[in-house]
């Protein structure tokens, strides 16, 4: 009689508890609790998902992507009453309530999900009486507030399914692989049994118990309607995941995952600390194979010519001027430091490009085949040296680049002005404190990323137009509405002919100059760089590589973070032309991708090569006598390129008279000779290029020989 009535009273108090929630649980909602963290997906441009970044794994799914029987399987062993209760299942908890009084305890049992619900994301895991009223209170105002529909939805979104998976979506992909949409019914059994108690359910943990809470919720969905004997007798057969898919942190995209979200702080205004939260997709510029490629090439040790010498490379795309991939460093770590963008180092003479020729060709103030001083010169009181220590007094600019001879470039920054070279680096974004004649050996008092020199290479290679580098093209929200966008804003540095000159010259430098070094099979224009450390003879501190594909600009950078006379390299800038090359050929292993010219931009005269001198030892000069005259037949052996100009004298004393000018050929015939001629004859090689004669030829006298009627016709 006494527990009769006890029950009686205590369903007389959760009537009264019940009106009271009505009346006055409003005050319990705070909405902004129901928001959920979310984890916001890196994509490239195709939507192929690079990485996932959270505090929490989850990606929200509404609740028509999620199976019925899904939904079931949750319904059936946690709250089968869910759709005819207003959120609390009295009967329930008047039988928890009498077991909590007859045992004493605080089990808790009988929560709805609406009250699993306010549990999860009002409340704290305290078991109490006032903790359990206030989830009571919240849960008939969700249910108020809210549909039943919408209720489930938020709670499969929200709940803890272990191993670091919140809500359905994750948990389906963590145990199974795949989208909860694609999951079977047993499956969907399995996400549901492990709400219980994830950890202690886990089918990676203990296979068996996890099985037979699996079953049970089968069972339970049988006893519920949901399934028949047969289909449960043949679910429950079935066996569970034994393999976790992991969300790998992939160590090659960590460089350029750190710059994506420095981006979006400095860019979009979008922190890290909302990134991780707020759900966003973001869709880079990365290509997957060139960023795994340069990974794996800064990991072997044969790339780098020490164990101490660090390095970095950044490749940009050529159409965009997009960041398509970057290492940081050699061991680059999460939020490390990023040598890619934040190293600042001397340039060395993959600064005399951009900061010299390029802007003096636009000004028109030299053409590649003008000639330059190369001399011994001091500039008040700087005073530069070839590093061969040799100097020919003149050199065309062309050959000054293929071959990076130090003096014609300085000689050429003071001819066309500091202040002017200054101006064409800050059209690219560049602004430097730097006012020496140094600067046309990439030697600067702050130096310069790798970063920003691939950008200044890909100037040339987008036809004289810059536009600064990014990674991000779009940014949506947790709605895919568009939030951020690329803004790219083109500046034009160069004419197409500027550009062009220097691609072809620079092509040169790669074919025959001091970038030879390593193999490549495609078209390449680049230009290697060395830094010295003064301190010690032979000692480098920085090597450069810098260059283009017609598709990707890129530069490299090896070093040592700290050097001084116990620490530095004695490597020259081939390691870095080499490994260059090589991420290049491994990024385009097919030989067709790779055997793409140059192209001629539209309006743009191709540079012709150099003319180059031959040397004449072997002229002969026979003089012919015959019915109508005499004649002096001149030949000699002439170069193979037709477009060298001879000049034909002939030497009357200690002077020279010009006879005549002629072009590719290899013979002359002076006419009107006389049969007691003694004249002499000298051909001299001329370079119209560069307006210079060679080297003139042996002197030949002119040899009388008889020749017949016939032959003089």
């Amino acid at each position: 009689m006494s527990i009769l009535f006890f029950i009686v009273s205590l369903f007389t108090v959760g009537l009264a508890v019940y009106f009271v929630i009505i009346l006055f649980g409003n005050y319990a909602i705070d909405e902004k609790d129901l928001v959920l963290n979310e984890s916001t997906k890196i994509v490239d441009r195709d939507g192929n998902e690079i990485t996932r970044l959270f505090v929490e794994n989850r990606e929200i799914v509404d609740l028509e992507d999620i199976p019925n029987h899904v939904k079931d399987a949750f319904i059936s062993i946690e709250d089968h009453r869910f759709y005819e209760h207003t959120g609390i299942d009295i009967r329930a908890i008047a039988r928890a309530l009498y077991r909590d009084v007859i045992t004493q305890s605080k089990a808790e049992g009988a929560s709805t999900i609406t009250q699993q619900l306010a549990k999860n994301a009002f409340l704290t895991n305290e078991k109490s009486w006032l903790r359990k009223t206030k989830e009571v209170l919240i849960a008939v105002n969700l249910e108020q507030r809210y549909s039943k529909d919408d209720i489930l939805e938020m709670y499969l979104n929200r709940i803890y399914f272990g191993h670091g998976a919140h809500g359905v979506q994750a948990a389906s992909k963590l145990y199974f692989d795949k989208d909860v949409k694609d999951i079977s019914i047993e499956e969907g059994a399995l996400l549901a049994s492990l709400i219980k108690a994830p950890s202690h359910y886990s089918p990676f943990l203990d296979p068996e118990r996890s099985k037979e809470r699996r079953d049970l919720v089968l069972r339970t969905m049988e006893l519920r309607g949901k399934l028949s004997a047969e289909e449960t007798v043949r679910l429950q057969g079935k066996t569970i995941p034994t393999d976790q898919t992991k969300i790998t942190e992939n160590q090659a995209y960590l460089s350029y995952i750190d710059m994506v979200l420095q981006e979006a702080e400095e860019d979009h205004q979008i922190s890290e600390a909302e990134i991780l939260k707020g759900g966003y997709t973001i869709v880079v510029e990365m290509d997957k194979v060139a960023q795994e490629v340069l990974y794996e090439q800064f990991q072997k040790d044969e790339t780098f010519p020490g164990s101490n010498v660090q390095g970095s490379m950044v490749l940009l795309d050529n159409d965009t001027g997009a960041v398509i991939a970057v290492q940081g460093g050699r061991d680059y770590v999460r939020k490390g430091f990023n040598r890619a963008d934040q190293a600042l180092r001397a340039p060395g003479s993959v600064f005399k490009p951009i900061a010299v020729y390029a802007p003096a060709m636009e000004e028109g103030l030299f053409n590649p085949y003008s000639l330059l001083k190369d001399e011994q010169i001091n500039f008040d009181g700087y005073e530069p040296q070839n590093i061969s220590g040799q100097y020919t007094g003149e050199i065309t600019l062309y050959d000054a680049i293929k071959d990076s001879v130090n003096l014609p470039a300085v000689w050429a920054l003071d001819q066309l002005g500091i202040g002017i070279s200054k101006s064409y680096l800050e059209k690219q974004h560049l602004l430097l404190d730097d006012d020496g004649l140094g600067m046309a050996l990439g030697g600067l008092d702050q130096g310069v990323s790798p970063l920003t020199i691939a950008s200044l290479y890909r100037t040339l290679a987008n036809n004289g137009v810059y536009s600064e580098p990014y990674l991000i093209d779009k940014i949506y929200d947790r709605n895919d509405e568009m939030v951020a966008e690329v803004v790219i804003e083109e500046a034009e540095v160069y004419s197409p002919k500027t550009a062009w000159d220097m691609t072809r010259m620079l092509e040169a430098v790669i074919q025959e100059g001091t970038g030879t070094s390593g193999q490549f099979n495609g078209a390449l224009a680049g230009k290697t760089g060395t830094t010295s450390l003064e301190s010690v003879e032979g000692a480098s501190r920085d090597i450069w590589f810098a260059g283009y594909t017609p598709d990707v600009s890129g530069a490299i950078w090896m070093g040592l973070d700290t050097d001084d006379e116990e620490n530095y390299m004695t490597a020259s800038s081939d390691v870095t032309t080499i490994a260059f090359k090589t991420v290049l050929q491994e990024m385009y292993p097919d030989s067709s991708e790779t055997n793409l010219a140059f192209e001629v931009p539209d309006g743009v005269e191709d540079l012709e090569g150099p003319i180059q001198f031959v040397d004449i030892d072997d002229l002969s000069a026979n003089l012919k006598i015959g019915f109508t005259g005499g004649r002096v037949e001149l030949s000699w052996s002439s170069s193979q390129d037709d477009r060298l100009h001879y000049r034909i004298y002939e030497v009357v004393g200690n002077d020279r008279k010009l006879i005549d000018e002629v072009v590719g050929e290899s013979d002359y015939t002076v006419k009107g000779a006389g049969v007691f001629s003694s004249s002499s004859y000298v051909v001299v090689p001329f370079n119209p290029q560069i307006d210079r004669e060679g080297e003139a030829s042996n002197q030949a006298d002119a040899e009388f020989q008889l020749f017949s009627r016939d032959s003089a016709s």
